[in-house]
């Protein structure tokens, strides 16, 4: 029996949380009853690893390296609970697949330094493939230069040892990394569309990413943006993760 996948969340806005998702599965060419949501951000959660054929771990607006008593006690607790799974796919090398957020949790966990000396703005950027990424299994499903959406407030200062650099930006030099075989990270966003960026530009208007008096702007000009390529590395990641643990 093929076994879903499992997707790891922390977005506590509705509209957003469920637009993420919606995304993946469109995207990833999934079904519900393929990928099985925890939202972390709603209290407690405990996971079975052996369960899933691998794991997706999305957005946040959480910053994993500001000091720890600049944290919520939400994100205290996210973060407890979260990081002993992440050290279990990593030890287990566990098909995975972090966006954005993945840098911040999976990043530091692996031991990469993480800090916002290449934090992006929201909007799109020009992603070059590496020489690695161009044989990788998963990254050569892409453009050798592709657009993609991005707005993080933290991103690699260096990347985890013996990690392979697959993606980079001249706005910031990490932008995918694979740990392992199986253990993806990027700080692009794969699953977003246009009308996703419009959705969470809506919601974080007032976070930190952007001024919120250029909301509408941003919306406006991302709105034309041709994302499309970037769209092939979920279901390219699917696929790997199926392959490799034999479903």
């Amino acid at each position: 029996m093929t076994r879903p996948f499992l997707f790891l969340a922390s977005r506590p806005e509705d509209e957003v949380a469920d637009d993420e998702y919606e995304s993946l599965l469109r995207f990833g060419d999934l079904r519900e009853a393929d990928l099985v949501r925890v939202r972390m951000e709603t209290g407690p959660f405990e996971v079975d690893l052996d369960r899933f054929a691998g794991v997706l771990l999305g957005g946040s607006p959480f910053t994993a390296s500001i000091p720890h008593t600049r944290k919520s006690t939400n994100q205290r607790r996210v973060e407890a609970e979260l990081e002993p799974i992440l050290e279990e796919v990593l030890d287990r090398d566990l098909p995975f697949l972090g966006i954005c957020y993945g840098v911040g949790s999976m990043g530091i966990v692996a031991g990469g330094v993480v800090d916002s000396t290449y934090r992006e703005d929201t909007g799109p950027v020009t992603i070059t493939l590496t020489d690695a990424g161009r044989a990788d299994d998963v990254a050569r499903t892409l453009p050798a230069r592709f657009e993609a959406f991005v707005g993080h407030t933290e991103a690699f200062l260096k990347a985890p040892p013996r990690s392979q650099v697959l993606a980079s930006a001249p706005t910031c030099p990490v932008q995918l990394v694979r740990l392992r075989r199986n253990v993806y990270i990027t700080q692009f966003h794969p699953e977003m569309s246009n009308s996703s960026l419009a959705t969470r530009i809506r919601a974080y208007r007032h976070h930190g990413y952007f001024k919120p008096e250029d909301a509408d702007r941003l919306i406006d000009e991302t709105a034309g943006v041709d994302v499309e390529a970037v769209h092939a590395l979920l279901p390219a990641w699917v696929e790997h993760a199926r392959r490799a643990v034999g479903d």
